[in-house]
């Protein structure tokens, strides 16, 4: 395991962290109309505005937005922070959405070869005199295609 002191000074370490975090939340006295927050200020603020809301319920000095700021670059920043760490995974979505009609597209062609291969079967068999009895051509139905299915997976999952 690990050693006790450090068991110790895990916590100090992050109260730490988190203090650095806020050295410069919104609401600072520092920002004021002849020296308002700027775009990176507003960027660093967008970044830690989750952080600093938490720490806004418990202390009322500390504030989520600078109201002292340059404005549209300000907002700019702010907003890129908050999107660079907390937002921006609506992309997540539109890639699930192709996938999904990227799947559709595959069962769909997956359906059509099935279709394909089985009529061309049942010409196959009806050109052959055999005397099968219905039981064993559903045994060789499922097993051609289970075997095709077998090797159209293993063909997919090469890429």
């Amino acid at each position: 395991m690990y050693p006790l002191r450090f068991r110790l000074s895990k916590p100090f370490i992050i109260i730490a962290l988190l203090f650095l975090l806020t050295a410069c939340t919104a609401g600072d006295p520092q920002f004021t109309q002849d020296s308002p927050a700027g775009f990176w200020y507003g960027l660093w603020h967008g970044v830690i505005a989750f952080i600093s809301l938490i720490i806004h319920l418990f202390n009322e000095n500390v504030a989520v937005y600078e109201v002292s700021n340059t404005g549209g670059w300000y907002d700019f920043g702010f907003l890129l922070g908050v999107i660079f760490v907390w937002g921006g995974s609506s992309h997540v979505s539109c890639k699930s959405a192709v996938k999904r009609k990227d799947e559709q597209e595959w069962e769909e062609i997956g359906d059509k070869v099935e279709i394909k291969v089985m009529r061309k079967l049942k010409e196959w068999s009806k050109d052959e005199d055999t005397t099968t009895q219905d039981k064993d051509w559903d045994d060789v139905c499922e097993k051609v295609e289970a075997k095709l299915k077998r090797k159209i997976r293993e063909w997919a999952e090469k890429d």
